[in-house]
């Protein structure tokens, strides 16, 4: 704390306790005008009531007395006077590193005997997928959502279905977690054309069962064969070495629909999933990669 904003803490300090202070003292010392009644000589309700006055109860005095010893006991021993660290030392920033320490050591202790198990058995322990759900909602869910249904704004994609660019397997989704990847579908606009980008577009939205203009279909397959089956494959299925999607099912990335998929193919796509290395342990990668692969298997055991 700068010596300006010690000081401010010290007047303010002062100027409220010397305030309460003397209300408490005038409270008890005053005395106030009384009538031969005892009363203040107010009345109201037409003389049915008037103001009594009455010294305060014993019980309320020792109950600020304690207050006031209790304030000057707790400046004592916390920083709370300006610059004086209190006798206890005591800083919210030490609490939480002792708070910290103390989860870090109950955790060591839990997972350490996971450490030799493989990720996709690890996600049939519910208390290590329990574990991972949480360092999910505290790492990942910002961009895949609460449920790891995905972000399409992003481009952050749905982690509970069986749809992988990379392979869903524990040791590809470990290292999606770790290492990051980088995914560019590169602009096909300017070398196909406005027409010839369309037609693409229809004869790949047709293979997940979107109605589209036969001449334009049969023109894309055409074109999609010499161009787009280089990364994707001819028969569309991706290529997950590249990070290359599956273009005939219907799980979609950036959208389905002809125009977000005209939009993909006439202007590219980039995605980046960060590298969490530095961020998180491997053992607390491998229990994330855990909860993922539970919530997929979750979902086909409900169909």
């Amino acid at each position: 704390m700068t010596g300006f904003w010690s000081v401010w803490v010290l007047v303010l300090a002062f100027l409220t306790a010397g305030v309460s202070l003397s209300l408490f003292l005038w409270a008890l010392w005053m005395r106030i005008p009384t009538t031969a009644d005892g009363t203040t000589g107010h009345v109201w309700a037409h003389g049915a009531l008037r103001e009594a006055v009455r010294p305060l109860p014993w019980w309320w005095v020792v109950v600020s007395v304690g207050a006031f010893l209790f304030g000057v006991f707790y400046l004592y021993q916390y920083p709370a006077f300006g610059g004086h660290a209190g006798r206890l030392a005591w800083t919210s920033r030490g609490e939480h590193q002792i708070a910290n320490t103390a989860n870090n050591a109950r955790l060591e202790t839990r997972i350490a005997s996971w450490r030799h198990v493989a990720v996709d058995q690890l996600a049939a322990n519910p208390s290590a997928v329990s574990i991972g759900h949480r360092l999910y909602l505290d790492n990942c869910a910002a961009c895949h959502g609460i449920a790891g249904h995905g972000n399409a704004a992003v481009g952050a994609p749905n982690l509970t279905d069986a749809d992988w660019l990379y392979g869903g397997d524990g040791d590809n989704i470990l290292k999606s977690i770790l290492d990051g990847r980088t995914g560019m579908m590169p602009p096909q606009g300017p070398a196909l054309g406005h027409n010839a980008t369309n037609a693409v577009a229809s004869y790949v939205v047709s293979q997940s069962g979107t109605i589209a203009p036969p001449d334009q279909v049969a023109a894309g397959k055409v074109t999609f064969e010499a161009i787009c089956a280089a990364c994707h494959g001819v028969d569309g299925r991706g290529n997950p070495t590249l990070g290359a999607p599956n273009l005939f099912d219907k799980t979609w990335l950036y959208g389905g629909d002809i125009v977000s998929v005209v939009a993909s193919v006439r202007d590219g796509r980039s995605g980046v999933m960060p590298a969490w290395r530095a961020r998180l342990s491997e053992d607390e990668a491998r229990l994330i990669a855990a909860w993922v692969i539970a919530q997929g298997s979750a979902r086909v055991a409900a169909k």
